[in-house]
């Protein structure tokens, strides 16, 4: 399933240190040897980037907008080359990693399209109507730091990278050494498109080596991962004072109000829960059910859980596919163990499929997971699900808040009102209604962000775009001055006064 031409992607990377070795999960088996990146390397790069930027970013916004048009169609055009790249190295369903492939061309499309407008000088109000001519205009910041990780390889790299480069940067991107391939496919695809390969430059390495060497150069870091690792970049970025953003940790609730269709909300939280085998930033890993519904909902869930079918083809005949790695793998498993230990309940699921594949995990649904145990308030990042019970909307938004982290939340209701009013209390940076979290993901023309432990900044929207530039605002006064002259006659001063107090209370009465 591996493409022919997979080992000649691994050229893109500047690097000229000791190689690793990249494996599948599929199969445990080798994919490609990749070179890591020195120091030396990572300055080469930069260095590289930041003349090629200059160039870029006097292109002018259309010329960008025609490569990232031209990435688009590529993209649509060879998915099926992406799809066996993302499955060979990430270990997901095939009709999981279409998701990557199709929302790396949206992002493309939605970047290319709205650019001009979101870049374009803007007028401003000025401190005085018609005296004063402000203009707010944005430059892009210079060579952006993106670290991208293993869990969408190409999903999360692409949503990074191409609206950096559309507004005008240059961009040096250490995707996680375990899922290379995807990150370099679609960087290949860019330089066909037309983009000058030297404003993406690809390092390679382990995080702890390679990743503190790009904070250390980038004008800008975008970083996703996990809290922990979040926090050491927002520390290093902040002693240079430059801007990042993080999408870290989630420990993401769903809600089924009372009111809600179960049938609905079972194929809701089935997807929610399992999409890449719950290895998603945005995943549910918590389920609360109204009283009225819990019985009912719970054995629902369970039985459609326990059809879903396992498998590490490269077809679609699968519903889940394998857990990126071993380390994941002894993660979620003690996750389940411990609660088991504890008096949690798994209704089904529970075990390892070393029969399927190396790290493959059934899908998993407990119930009495209560504090003390690791998977009540850590991030499992697998197919992993507690289901609990409320008594009021006010109780489920309260165990929903519960948490730490505030990346992704759900509520289901036969009331789209309701579930929007309960949405609006719940502690995250996007809320789905009545879906579980591609409502939010697909919504490109908003913004998408943690709250508290969950990050800082978000992608998507105009501010997936602003985010790589820096504003500068000008402003031309004409006629009466805003400040009485120095060196004049007291008299002078106070008359100034007067006619500015003149003219903020007509401002005040014409509501400017």
């Amino acid at each position: 399933m591996l493409p022919a031409t997979a080992s000649s992607l691994v050229a893109q990377v500047r690097g000229t240190g000791p190689t690793f070795t990249a494996t599948s999960p599929l199969t445990g088996e080798r994919t490609v040897d990749v070179p890591s990146s020195t120091p030396a390397d990572v300055d080469d790069a930069f260095a590289a980037a930041r003349t090629a930027q200059r160039s870029w970013a006097a292109l002018g916004v259309s010329r960008r907008a025609a490569v990232l048009l031209r990435l688009h169609d590529l993209v649509l055009d060879r998915q099926a080359e992406g799809l066996d790249l993302i499955q060979v190295e990430a270990g997901k369903a095939r009709r999981h990693a279409v998701e990557e492939v199709l929302d790396t061309a949206i992002n493309a499309r939605y970047y290319a399209r709205t650019a001009a407008k979101l870049l374009r000088p803007r007028r401003r109000t000025g401190a005085l109507p018609v005296l004063t001519r402000t203009v707010e205009l944005r430059f892009p910041v210079g060579v952006v730091g993106v670290v991208s990780p293993w869990n969408y390889p190409l999903s999360l790299a692409a949503s990074e990278v191409l609206p950096a480069l559309m507004a005008g940067n240059a961009v040096v991107h250490r995707p996680d050494p375990a899922t290379m391939l995807s990150a370099l496919w679609v960087r290949a695809l860019a330089v066909e498109a037309g983009l000058p390969p030297a404003l993406w430059q690809i390092v390679a390495g382990e995080g702890a080596a390679v990743g503190p060497l790009v904070v250390d150069r980038a004008d800008q870091v975008c970083f996703t991962g996990s809290t922990r690792v979040g926090r050491e970049v927002a520390a290093q970025a902040a002693r240079r004072l430059v801007p990042a953003s993080l999408e870290l940790g989630g420990k993401n609730p769903l809600l089924v109000l009372d009111d809600a269709d179960l049938d609905r909300a079972v194929e809701g939280a089935i997807r929610a829960c399992f999409a890449s085998a719950g290895q998603l930033c945005i995943s549910i890993e918590r389920v609360y059910v109204a009283d009225r519904l819990h019985d009912e909902f719970l054995r629902r869930f369970v039985a459609r859980t326990a059809t879903l079918r396992l498998g590490v083809t490269g077809d679609f005949g699968a519903d889940l596919g394998s857990l990126a790695s071993a380390r994941q793998l002894d993660t979620v498993t003690a996750h389940v163990a411990d609660a088991v230990a504890r008096g949690a309940v798994v209704h089904t699921g529970g075990r390892p499929r070393p029969d399927v594949g190396p790290y493959v995990f059934e899908p998993t649904v407990l119930t009495g997971v209560v504090p003390g145990m690791r998977m009540y308030a850590e991030e499992t990042f697998g197919p992993v699900v507690a289901v609990y019970r409320f008594a009021t909307d006010d109780e489920a938004v309260a165990l929903a808040n519960d948490t730490a982290y505030g990346l992704n939340a759900s509520v289901f209701s036969g009331s789209g009102a309701r579930g929007e009013a309960v949405a609006a209390r719940i502690d995250a940076g996007s809320v789905n209604v009545n879906d579980g979290y591609s409502a939010v993901w697909g919504s490109i023309d908003a913004p998408m962000g943690g709250w508290k432990d969950s990050g800082l900044g978000g992608r998507h929207g105009a501010e997936g775009l602003h985010r790589f530039t820096r504003v500068k605002t000008v402003a031309r006064q004409r006629g009466l001055g805003l400040a009485p002259a120095y060196h004049r006659p007291g008299e002078e001063s106070a008359a100034w006064t007067r006619r500015m107090t003149a003219a903020l209370r007509l401002l005040r009465r014409t509501g400017r």
